[in-house]
């Protein structure tokens, strides 16, 4: 049998352990680890020779959530899981963010990392157990790894900071804050907050930082218990002698290049060239000549020196721009006719167009995963085509990156959202990257402002987003903080650090970074540099669009909601749903009814959805004495007709109260189908059965004239004597 081994260790109130040994042993390295009843097993695992022809290192996270985890059947067609659900693809990304960049340069062994839910008591979260669990597998696995790290979520509630606070606790934070860092340094933020200062941002990362360093102890005890040997692996570098002449036959062509063209597709077009006439002048058909890919490897290289060094040492960015300067700014919002709102937000070269809807509230997201969560009414979707960057890729749906940046996207906005009780619509936004040379999800994220605006949304204030980035020499300590990166700034530099909120205060924020870590100093100054940048961006979004439209679209439903006694439900959906579904149809509108008794209503047409709310008043309050209803009748007899003055309840209308002048029939005066004003004159007590009186409407009697006719004591004896005609005419 397999020895397993057991450790422990405490963050905040609550004790993680970690046990392994016993499960999945012919992993490279496997641990279940386990927070209150919330059990995860992490597996890493490596293959045993590096990939052939891969530039890059080829690392896989994925986070499995299995629903017997909360003890329930999947409810799809094949009851079993299928496609990862977006919590699961952000845990795995998540869980991805901070490992990565502690791999060794080179590296070119397929890593797979695979983190399964065992068990979710929907108290304690999995994605941060997820991180820690997956930093332990690796730490003590055989793969080549510069770990550990550990992982904490930060919650800022009732004014004091909660380190792993529970889901329920976290109801009441005005922060979550996920971090990951190593013993020394942050490697990953993510969060999303309530306009909270950079101040209280700065504490929650110090306080963060020092609260995850028992999870690194404990994983390098285990290293030193429990932990494999590192496999010898071979790493892939670009020879030495090679470099060096590929330098030279450059020369100084990529930083003239880099000095002198500042536009982003002249200095791309000077790059293919310089790289054709090397790799041309450095290969020979006849001996084979040298890799044509570690040629271009180089030069990417050289290109990557020139441009960082003269961002560190002149404080000049490829484009031109200074450190702190923010590209040109435009906005617009109206662009579509049938769209509920519409917005275009473009800095420099990259262009976000997004479009909000609004819809009912059974139109929510319905959510099957581990957390309790059931419904979400907010809903932020980004999409990234190939036209975006001139490229042609095959249309497959979202990728992972693409749910992430909707996922932050929507985490931005979300504390600005108005509450159902207040605007009950469900909300949907989707963002169509038209362009992108940098930092599209913060673009997505004030096109959306401008979006929600447009369509009257009130949102509480405008949310705007700007992307910072790093340059930084490990040897000299030499750094550069840039604002507003755009593309190759992102690919070349050390950090991508989204920072999203109103001019009050951080709503989200999201950093990776390349290199073992930042230091809180930092972090500070990126912080403050970030909310100047965005305080610009919002003051020219706001130049557009000052505040929310005071009217919803002229394509948007209007919606109105009214509270009926739930035991009144069943009579407004009726028989099958026959009842709600013929009060849509004839008023055009769109009805939800909750179980509390929240009965909503939608349509474009406001004056029907009107008509829809008084009748659905009128079918719960019942029939009313002397009120006037417009009826339609429903069948008829010798003696009347039935007329039905409100879906499902229907009264009699006598022969002698259906008009003024004497009738021998029913149908002398009115049809089945024909719309008519009733009266209600009586309401019996023991049965609920209704008296109706037309003639009391057409007279303009009150309840109390209608009554004394409907006895045959009418002023003007006319019923009496329709009785008494039609009692003559029975006896013939």
């Amino acid at each position: 049998m397999n020895e397993e081994h057991r450790f422990t260790t405490k963050i905040g109130d609550h004790e993680i352990t970690v046990k392994t040994g016993k499960l999945a042993f012919q992993a490279g390295g496997a641990v279940i680890m386990q927070q209150g009843e919330a059990i995860v097993l992490a597996t890493a695992t490596m293959s045993s020779k590096p990939r052939e022809g891969m530039n890059f290192f080829p690392l896989s996270v994925d986070f499995e959530e299995k629903l017997y985890a909360v003890g329930r059947i999947p409810g799809s067609f094949f009851k079993r899981e299928g496609r990862p659900t977006t919590a699961s693809i952000l845990t795995s990304r998540l869980t991805d963010r901070p490992l990565r960049p502690l791999f060794p340069d080179g590296m070119r062994n397929e890593v797979q990392l695979i983190i399964t839910a065992l068990s979710a008591d929907q108290i304690n979260f999995l994605d941060i157990l997820t991180v820690n669990a997956a930093s332990t597998a690796l730490t003590i696995s055989d793969i080549p790894w510069n770990g550990p790290i550990g992982a904490v979520r930060i919650g800022y509630i009732d004014g004091q900071l909660v380190a792993n606070p529970t889901i329920q606790q976290m109801e009441e934070s005005q922060l979550d804050l996920k971090l990951a860092g190593s013993r020394d340094a942050i490697i990953m933020v993510e969060a999303g907050a309530d306009e909270v200062s950079e101040a209280l941002m700065i504490e929650a990362l110090e306080f963060g930082h020092k609260a995850l360093q028992p999870l690194i102890d404990m994983q390098l005890d285990m290293r030193e218990k429990v932990g494999k040997p590192k496999r010898e692996i071979e790493f892939i570098h670009v020879d030495a002698d090679l470099r060096q002449r590929v330098q030279n036959a450059a020369g100084d062509r990529i930083l003239d290049l880099v000095t002198n063209v500042t536009d982003r597709h002249e200095r791309n077009e000077g790059m293919r060239a310089i790289t054709d006439d090397v790799i041309d002048e450095m290969t020979d058909e006849e001996d084979g000549g040298d890799n044509p890919s570690h040629i271009y490897e180089v030069l990417q290289d050289e290109q990557k020196y020139a441009i960082r060094n003269r961002i560190l040492n002149e404080g000049i960015r490829p484009d031109g721009r200074s450190l702190t300067q923010v590209r040109e700014l435009s906005s617009e919002v109206g662009l579509l006719p049938r769209t509920h709102g519409s917005g275009l937000f473009q800095r420099g070269e990259t262009q976000v167009l997004s479009l909000a809807t609004l819809g009912m509230p059974r139109e929510a997201q319905k959510l099957d995963g581990l957390e309790p969560e059931e419904r979400r009414r907010y809903l932020h979707h980004y999409n990234f085509p190939p036209f975006s960057t001139g490229e042609t890729w095959f249309l497959r749906g979202p990728k992972r990156r693409e749910i992430g940046h909707g996922a932050l996207a929507e985490t931005a906005l979300r504390p600005m959202i108005p509450s159902e009780e207040e605007f009950p619509y469900t909300i949907r936004v989707v963002s169509e990257v038209l362009s992108s040379n940098g930092s599209t999800s913060q673009a997505s994220v004030c096109a959306s402002s401008l979006a929600l605006m447009d369509c009257g949304v009130p949102i509480k204030k405008v949310v705007g987003g700007v992307a910072m980035g790093l340059i930084y020499d490990d040897k000299s300590g030499k750094y550069a903080i840039l604002t507003d990166i755009q593309g190759l700034e992102d690919h070349l530099g050390d950090m991508d650090f989204k920072v999203a909120g109103s001019k009050d205060g951080i709503t989200a924020i999201q950093m990776d970074i390349k290199i073992s870590g930042l230091s809180m100093d930092l972090m500070r100054e990126a912080l403050e540099q970030a909310r100047i940048g965005r305080i610009e961006i919002i003051d020219s979004m706001l130049a557009v669009m000052p505040a929310p439209r005071a009217e919803l679209s002229e394509s948007a439903p209007r919606m109105m909601t009214i509270k009926i006694d739930p035991s009144q439900i069943g009579t407004v959906i009726g028989k099958g749903g026959a009842t709600v579904r013929s009060i849509q149809d004839e008023y055009e509108v769109s009805i939800d009814i909750a179980e509390d008794g929240t009965v909503f209503i939608a349509g474009v047409d406001g004056e029907k959805a009107d008509e829809a709310l008084r009748l659905i008043e009128q079918m719960t309050r019942g029939a009313e004495l002397g009120e006037i209803y417009d009826g339609k009748v429903t069948r008829t007899v010798d003696f009347g007709a039935f007329v039905e003055i409100i879906p499902g309840i229907e009264g009699l209308v006598h022969i002698s109260q259906i008009s003024r002048e004497r009738i021998d029939t029913v149908e002398d005066a009115i049809k089945v189908g024909d719309q008519i004003m009733v009266m209600v004159t009586n309401i019996d007590g023991d049965n609920g059965k209704i008296r109706l009186s037309r003639r009391a409407v057409l007279e303009g009697w009150t309840l109390e004239e209608a009554r004394d006719a409907d006895r045959g004591t009418s002023r003007s004896g006319s019923s009496r004597g329709n009785r008494n005609s039609r009692g003559r005419d029975r006896r013939r």
